[in-house]
């Protein structure tokens, strides 16, 4: 049993935001119906590509645990056939820029005639209003437009986007968390909505305390590599085999670092009694910055991650990919799993990082490969099948 289980979701959604959304939707049990254009969806073509088959990798990894058909939602008989999934559907989710589900016949308003109790989750660049709504956008216009960006990098580089799309991933978490809300308001009235989540908006929102040092102190926040603005240490720092980070949001933690790196003496200068004075005077080989910045030389970063754990130091090694993979944390968490695809054969990725106790979230299928349950989803016979295929209506 899981806890979605018996909602039925019709997921109109392509590229990332979207299909992770749906994605968690799946992984806890909901009936999720991936339809896609015969030619199928953009992110079939990203990598990377598994030479055999020929199949994306990014595809089969953000679309386990659903069925998948393909529509050609321009084609009149093909909007009757979705519209028939909708009358017992639970929720749609798309991301098509605003204006495009209208052109196909597949909006809102259209769809809550046909059942009013249909949650209608909509992902998308820059929302369903505003004066430039109707924009195209990549995870990296978002994280430009909404701030983030000229956060990102060191004073004396161009800024830089965060490596992976933290646009579309956080967008896609706000999509899923807007569906339930939807589903309990719906629990108590009986009555659907429509659910905006923008790409933006969500880069926005994330930008936590630069937004107060504009609005309250005046201060328009500039890149600054890895040190917080308002925390002293907060930093990445180089070791003698590779780097290691390190938080220390407090006088008591402050009090422990100093002890860990026998510089008990910093205690009594006046320069790093409080945590702003910290901050005013952290950068520099000869303050803060570079005493900490020596002493972490001299050590591996696992070696400083155990001297930090005893101590009870926010603390963390940087790791690479295949270390990251293989953490005894990551590992202990299920937030890797295996799956045999179809045509690519095994595959090991992420997990869901949802955890609930009574009803867990799994894995179970592989991504569907393109239109796999047309037959099934519809009810068609074989005859059927062919001839939509050879109509063009799938």
């Amino acid at each position: 049993m899981k806890a979605l289980e018996g909602l039925k979701v019709l997921d109109l959604t392509t590229a990332l935001n979207g299909p992770f959304c749906t994605t968690l939707l799946a992984d806890h049990g909901a009936d999720v119906i991936k339809f896609e254009p015969p030619s199928g969806e953009q992110c079939r073509t990203w990598g990377p590509i598994d030479e055999k088959s020929g199949e994306s990798g990014f595809y089969a990894f953000l679309n386990r645990n659903k069925k998948g058909c393909t529509l050609n939602l321009k084609n009149e008989k093909a909007r009757e056939m979705f519209y028939e999934l909708v009358k017992d559907a639970d929720a749609v989710v798309e991301n098509y820029r605003p204006g495009v589900t209208k052109k196909l016949g597949v909006d809102y308003e259209t769809l809550k005639k046909i059942n009013p109790k249909i949650i209608y989750a909509s992902g998308s660049g820059f929302g369903q209003t505003g004066p430039i709504s109707h924009r195209p956008c990549y995870d990296i216009v978002a994280q430009s437009m909404g701030g983030m960006v000229n956060l990102t990098g060191y004073k004396e580089t161009p800024p830089v986007k965060v490596g992976p799309s933290v646009a579309d991933h956080v967008a896609g978490i706000y999509l899923c968390v807007g569906f339930m809300m939807a589903l309990y308001y719906r629990e108590k009235t009986g009555l659907g909505q429509q659910v905006d989540v923008s790409m933006q908006d969500t880069i926005f929102s994330l930008l936590e305390n630069g937004i107060i040092m504009q609005t309250l102190a005046g201060i328009t926040p500039q890149r600054q590599g890895n040190i917080d603005p308002s925390i002293a240490p907060f930093d990445i720092y180089p070791t003698n085999d590779g780097f290691v980070s390190l938080g220390v949001g407090n006088d008591k933690l402050f009090r422990k670092l100093c002890e860990v790196i026998e510089r008990e003496d910093l205690l009594e200068d006046e320069r790093y009694a409080t945590n702003d004075s910290r901050c005013e005077n952290y950068v520099g080989e000869d303050r803060l910055q570079g005493i900490i910045q020596k002493w972490c030389a001299k050590k591996s970063k696992f070696e400083i991650e155990e001297i930090m754990d005893k101590a009870g130091i926010p603390c963390g090694p940087v790791l690479d990919m295949k270390e990251a993979i293989d953490h005894p944390q990551i590992q202990a968490r299920e937030m890797m799993v295996n799956i045999d695809h179809p045509t690519i054969g095994p595959m090991y990725f992420q997990g869901c990082p949802v955890k609930l106790y009574d009803t867990p979230p799994s894995v179970d299928t592989p991504a569907p490969t393109l239109g796999q349950h047309n037959k099934e989803v519809f009810d068609l016979t074989d005859e059927e099948l062919q001839a939509y295929l050879d109509e063009g209506i799938m």
